[in-house]
């Protein structure tokens, strides 16, 4: 394997770990030391509502006692850091005033209210949840509108109508998914915090992690994050999604 492996485990702290969690953590071990690479640890605390306190100190003593020592992140420090995602919000923010200026992402007005309205008839419908595209093609005056009303609006993804997203797991092979099945995600909430997809992908870019070893739970977010790459022009890393614990 001619690159550097830079594998990363990327817990969230709104809980405790648990034995999936760590299962992941040893596969990213197993795999940078047996490749001569670097194991990253980093915190992806974006989720305020839902942190548990005491959990981040809990996720480091179990890899402490387990002995799953880590090349980069909370409390070694690295040259990528800050490892915590909540330290990293200029960056997110950036990316996403980038994508909305380039045309990739738009700015959502849509109220709580609009959007339970909207899932409520989709599920009277019998219709697939997903966001309406409503803000999609708002013109320049109706936006300028919202904003002098004092909406703070959320930034989705522009994803696209047509065609298929593709790419290439180690385990699976090739996987396919049809765009038509893929709503205009959020990429910034309204009060500035990303959500997990913008974070991971810049993350992942700017620590330049070579491997992505994860949960097959994840399978399904892989076709959002290959249209975050292209649309920033970053290089993908490689997948493999782990079969769930049985």
């Amino acid at each position: 394997m001619e690159e550097t492996v830079r594998v990363r485990y990327a817990p969230s702290p709104t809980g405790f770990p648990h034995v999936g969690n760590i299962r992941t953590a040893l596969f990213n071990w197993l795999f940078a030391r047996h490749h001569g690479g670097k194991f990253i640890v980093r915190i992806e605390d974006t989720d305020v509502a839902r942190t548990v306190p005491g959990s981040l100190e809990a996720i480091l003593e179990s890899l402490r006692w387990l002995g799953l020592d880590w090349d980069e992140g909370p409390e070694v420090g690295g040259p990528h850091g800050p490892y915590l995602q909540s330290q990293r919000l200029p960056v997110y923010q950036e990316v996403a005033e980038r994508l909305v200026k380039e045309g990739y992402a738009y700015y959502c007005y849509c109220s709580p209210e609009r959007l339970e309205a909207m899932r409520q008839e989709q599920v009277r419908l019998k219709l697939p949840p997903g966001y309406d595209r409503h803000c999609r093609c708002l013109t320049d005056a109706q936006r300028s509108e919202l904003a002098l009303q004092g909406i703070k609006p959320v930034v989705r993804f522009k994803t696209p109508l047509e065609g298929q997203t593709k790419f290439q797991d180690l385990l699976r092979g090739e996987v396919v998914f049809d765009n038509s099945t893929i709503d205009d995600f959020v990429l910034l909430k309204s009060d500035g915090y990303p959500v997990y997809h913008l974070a991971n992908v810049v993350d992942d870019h700017l620590m330049e992690i070579s491997h992505v070893l994860r949960a097959e739970e994840w399978l399904s977010s892989t076709p959002k994050h290959i249209m975050l790459y292209n649309a920033l022009g970053y290089q993908p890393p490689q997948f493999a999604h782990l079969p769930s614990t049985l």
